[in-house]
């Protein structure tokens, strides 16, 4: 009896076990909350954001980059992501450039030219000129700026791609080779001045001198290659 009478104090002694209330009405408006994030709509009648595949898609991206700090950082030490080196032009060797400025007016820099060989030179000659042959139905009084960007592009690579070829050229083709290159990048220079002054009757009549010396130029490299 003793025991049970050491049993009754300390029951009396321990405090009351509280009592948790579950409030129904927040439960419901969670859950109201969770299908209008599902993509219903609230009691404005507001869309609201929708958990559909491109969202978890996005959320994952974000805790890839998050995760993936630390190996990009690694990478950019060693350089990998930085270019911190200037990009190398090409120069010619040969007599093509303006006498008078030493150099091209259509000359794009910071143009990457693979090394793709002599053969491969006269290919891409021959393939800038058709191109550039095409580029008639291009030419009218609102789109010269496009015009000039076109001629720029594919005539720098002509530019390199002629040196290259006239290096390799036995000592008969180099001098015929140098005057026909320089009497096309003369009519480059022209037809870039006129699209740049956004001038259509000067671009028209010097493009169609152009058309002649392209022509020269695609008959001529298949007798190379």
């Amino acid at each position: 009896m003793a025991h049970l009478a050491n049993l009754n104090t300390i029951n009396e002694t321990l405090p009351a076990i509280p009592k948790f209330t579950i409030n129904k009405q927040k439960i419901k408006r969670s859950r109201a909350t969770i299908i209008a994030f599902s993509g219903k709509k609230n009691d404005e009648n507001q869309p609201l954001m929708q958990t559909t595949r491109r969202l978890a898609l996005s959320l994952g991206s974000i805790s890839l980059i998050a995760n993936s700090g630390h190996a990009i950082s690694l990478a950019e030490d060693n350089g990998f992501w930085q270019l911190d080196f200037p990009l190398i032009s090409p120069s010619a060797e040969n007599k093509i450039a303006n006498e008078k400025t030493g150099t091209r007016s259509f000359i794009k820099k910071g143009l990457f030219m693979a090394d793709i060989g002599v053969k491969g030179s006269m290919y891409r000659l021959r393939k800038c000129s058709f191109d550039l042959l095409a580029m008639e139905g291009l030419i009218g009084a609102d789109t010269l700026n496009y015009v000039r960007k076109y001629l720029r592009l594919k005539s720098t690579f002509m530019y390199f791609d002629f040196d290259k070829v006239i290096s390799a050229a036995s000592l008969d083709d180099k001098q015929p080779l140098t005057d026909l290159a320089n009497r096309l990048f003369d009519k480059f220079e022209e037809l870039e001045d006129a699209s740049r002054r956004k001038n259509l009757s000067e671009t028209e009549s010097s493009y169609k001198g152009t058309k002649v010396i392209l022509q020269e130029v695609m008959d001529r490299m298949p007798d190379m290659i």
